[in-house]
């Protein structure tokens, strides 16, 4: 293969390569695909170009995982965060309307701020679900969050273990919360209009998130998982740092 075969087939290779990593870590940790696909495709690739990218294989894949028996409780639970995560999301600035800051630099922070946190595993004191306006607040900043760097793990994840919900309950939350999102995120990169959600490019990054879940299946049963999330926040710390000083 000459050097100008290569360099056509590159992206595509990273592409592939990236979704298969993120589908991968979905499928041990049951999250983590827009975290684990943004820090790697920010690297060379513009955050708003990588995020609508993440839109189809994220969208899938979540709600894949919205199955579950607690639908109503969560939904009780939930709706002041979704309604937060929608409106802050979809119509809210992001970082570079209030400072000129790259948006790598955006990204960069909130991974290394998300890999610190999860090495640090601090015990978030436990909220009444009933407390709906701290769910509307959390919602709020995870929109702005979502607006700003395409990643929707903070604060709605630290939030999410601060109901204390069993182990089931958590993942159907994180999928149907993922989902909310990911619907919102589209929606503010006009990707459904635009047809952005259905290019190659979107499709190639499905077929191999799917490839990697699977991978990541077999995997979990053969490591541990704690072992596994603390190889994966260090990493998210070494790729926020890379993302930062690209932006600087």
């Amino acid at each position: 293969m000459d050097s100008t075969s290569f360099a056509a087939l590159a992206p595509w290779l990273g592409i592939g390569f990236v979704f298969i990593l993120a589908g991968g870590v979905k499928g041990v940790t049951g999250m983590g695909l827009p975290t684990v696909a943004m820090s790697l495709l920010g690297l060379w690739m513009a955050p708003a170009q990588a995020a609508a990218l993440l839109v189809m294989p994220s969208l899938v894949t979540n709600i894949a995982q919205c199955q579950g028996p607690a639908w109503r409780r969560i939904v009780v639970t939930l709706w002041p965060v979704w309604l937060g995560m929608v409106a802050t999301t979809v119509w809210g600035p992001d970082l570079g309307d209030i400072a000129p800051i790259d948006a790598r630099i955006a990204l960069g922070a909130i991974l290394v701020v998300y890999g610190l946190w999860g090495l640090w595993k601090p015990v978030v004191p436990q909220v009444s679900p009933h407390a709906w306006w701290i769910g509307l607040a959390a919602g709020l900043a995870t929109g702005f969050v979502t607006a700003s760097t395409a990643v929707f793990a903070l604060p709605l994840v630290p939030y999410l273990q601060a109901l204390r919900l069993d182990k089931d309950t958590m993942i159907q939350a994180l999928g149907l919360s993922f989902t909310v999102a990911t619907l919102s995120l589209a929606a503010r990169l006009h990707s459904f209009e635009s047809g952005s959600v259905l290019t190659v490019s979107s499709l190639l990054a499905l077929a191999a998130a799917f490839a990697g879940l699977g991978v990541g299946a077999a995997v979990r049963a053969r490591i541990s998982a704690t072992t596994f999330q603390r190889a994966l926040f260090v990493v998210f710390i070494v790729l926020g740092i890379a993302n930062l000083w690209r932006g600087l």
